[in-house]
């Protein structure tokens, strides 16, 4: 008899549930709930409260919403005996924190605080914490603190710790009111479980906990502000656990709305694009996943604890059990080419496109496979973003070198897939090069599915094949592999996350081997890259920087 686990996918703007059979990881059946409240930036639900420059808050409801409304249909749609799930997964963008009360009730439902933008979820693209994230950095820096390094020298005002710290200074009586903060995965894990516990995903990449040092010490925090001397030990208390862990079981209030079976194993929560990693069937070291989208996160498995130049953070048990968990990141990757095609290209491609079926995007990627390397004659920086690793620094700009009157808009479309491609290869050599080997590459999002002369071009930069993913949910179907691992083999699951990627985890047959003779070409291109990458991103020449501060 088959058995199936559901994985919940938490987005931005939405979520979707995915029923995936666990023989073979087959998606059986998905829906997706849109966030009544979307992403709020501009006001609260009570349009008289004004938000402030870069916040971006969400509804905790919007979040329950895709469980009483996602996970019904896709049973509806499947026709499965509910009794044939073994259990839940969920995976979520981070860091996405919210202020609970001692029984898990977040602050922004309660009357007399939801009038306050400090008691909501704060997403994880909130951005109005940079100045305490600075703060943090600064004290980190200058005290010499070993945890400063796991996270390439600069905590995230996305992370944990600069939102908590927002919080203090900006709303002290939501900071007092709050019995802790937690990552809204871990929130919705206690609605499903009525358990709560921290998963050590979210808690390492983005609260700066450590399997073995635990936080950063009171004495830091106290160096930081004397408020947030006991933020540890009271609002992110709670007991940090390995992914896969059993929360609990599905509580009666869930089970009827879910139509699923009371007690149903629930998995502590994870992070979206780590839960992608098994899924596409790693489960070691040696080989670096790649989440393609909008940006890139690359994660690869080490045995080892070490340092690595610009990496986002090192977690042990972050990712898989039993192995150190790296990420690293590119801020601007599909949204460069999004760009390109939306602001950049003349009005006769879109014609032309048009005309041919084809969206821009086809358009510009069939003209520019035609060209062999370095046949345009350009060279770019893909820092239209800044840079996330491994420099770090979110001041610094695009550039494309070598244009002349003749050059074409397929040529500079090449160009920017080109300089992505050398943007990724920056990091597999440093993490390669600092003792956490980088063999072989695999690819899950939207990008791979789409683009293939992309793909073909990062396996000649760097020299290495790559392997696609086989489901366009991937992380989904990673959560549904936590849960499965949740459940245990006895309940029809499976005891490890290894032996779960063993059935589950899927790539597409077809990989991208690199051409040896694109390879020669691109390796000459790539050492005038890094030339231009350290000359403008090291201090050589700092005219990004002068630029973006005469602008602003």
């Amino acid at each position: 008899m088959t058995k199936y686990a559901i994985g919940i996918d938490y987005g931005t703007q939405s979520g979707r549930a995915v029923l995936v059979s666990l023989a073979d990881g087959t998606e059986v059946a998905d829906h997706v709930t849109d966030y009544p409240h979307g992403v709020m930036d501009e006001t609260l639900p009570d349009p008289t409260v004004k938000l402030g420059y870069e916040w971006a808050l969400q509804h905790p409801k919007d979040y329950l919403a895709v469980i009483e409304q996602s996970v019904p249909a896709v049973m509806k749609a499947s026709g499965i005996d509910p009794a044939d799930v073994v259990g839940i997964g969920i995976d979520f963008t981070a860091c996405t924190m919210l202020p609970v009360n001692e029984e898990g009730t977040p602050l922004c439902l309660m009357d007399q605080w939801k009038q306050n933008p400090h008691s909501w979820v704060k997403l994880w693209k909130h951005h109005a914490s940079q100045p305490h994230a600075n703060r943090i950095n600064e004290v980190a820096d200058k005290r010499g603190e070993a945890f400063l390094p796991r996270y390439g020298g600069k905590l995230s005002s996305e992370w944990m710790l600069a939102k908590s710290y927002q919080i203090l200074e900006e709303a002290p009586e939501i900071y007092e009111e709050a019995d802790r903060f937690v990552e809204a995965t871990d929130w919705v894990i206690w609605q499903l479980s009525g358990a709560f516990l921290r998963n050590s995903c979210t808690a390492g990449y983005k609260s700066a906990w450590h399997k073995k040092d635990g936080y950063p010490s009171e004495g830091f925090f106290e160096a930081v502000d004397p408020g947030l001397k006991d933020l540890a030990s009271t609002k992110l208390k709670g007991d940090v656990v390995p992914l896969g862990t059993k929360a609990g079981g599905l509580t009666k209030e869930m089970a009827a709305i879910t139509g699923l079976p009371e007690g149903l194993a629930i998995a502590v929560g994870n992070v979206d694009a780590h839960a992608a990693v098994p899924a596409v069937g790693v489960v070691d070291d040696g080989k670096m996943v790649m989440a393609m989208g909008t940006s890139i996160c690359h994660m690869v498995l080490g045995k080892e604890e070490v340092q690595v130049e610009g990496m986002a953070g090192v977690v042990e048990d972050g990712i898989i059990p039993g192995y150190f968990g790296y990420e690293a990141g590119q801020s601007a990757v599909g949204d460069i080419f999004g760009w390109f095609t939306d602001r950049s290209v003349p009005g006769y491609v879109e014609e032309e496109a048009k005309r041919q079926g084809m969206n821009v995007h086809q358009y510009l990627e069939k003209k520019a496979s035609a060209y062999q390397p370095g046949e345009t004659g350009l060279l770019a920086l893909d820092w239209w973003n800044g840079n996330r690793s491994v420099l770090v620094d979110t001041e610094l700009g695009g550039m494309m070198l070598g244009m002349t009157l003749q050059t074409k808009p397929e040529e500079m479309y090449r160009a920017l897939l080109e300089a992505t491609a050398f943007g990724t290869r920056i990091i597999i050599d440093a993490f390669h090069e600092n003792g956490v080997p980088v063999d072989e590459l695999y690819a899950c999002g939207g990008l791979p599915q789409k683009n293939p002369l992309l793909m073909q071009i990062y396996a000649d930069v760097t020299n290495r094949t790559i392997k696609v993913a086989d489901s366009t949910q991937t992380p989904a179907l990673g959560a549904a592999m936590f849960a499965a691992v949740a459940a245990g083999k006895e309940a029809g699951g499976f005891d490890t996350i290894l032996d779960a990627a063993g059935k589950m985890g899927r790539v597409k047959e077809e990989q991208y081997d690199p051409n040896p003779e694109a390879v020669v070409v691109y390796d000459k291109l790539y050492q005038e890259y890094k030339r231009l990458h350290d000359y403008f991103g090291r201090g050589g020449n700092d005219v990004m920087k002068r630029l973006k501060a005469w602008r602003t």
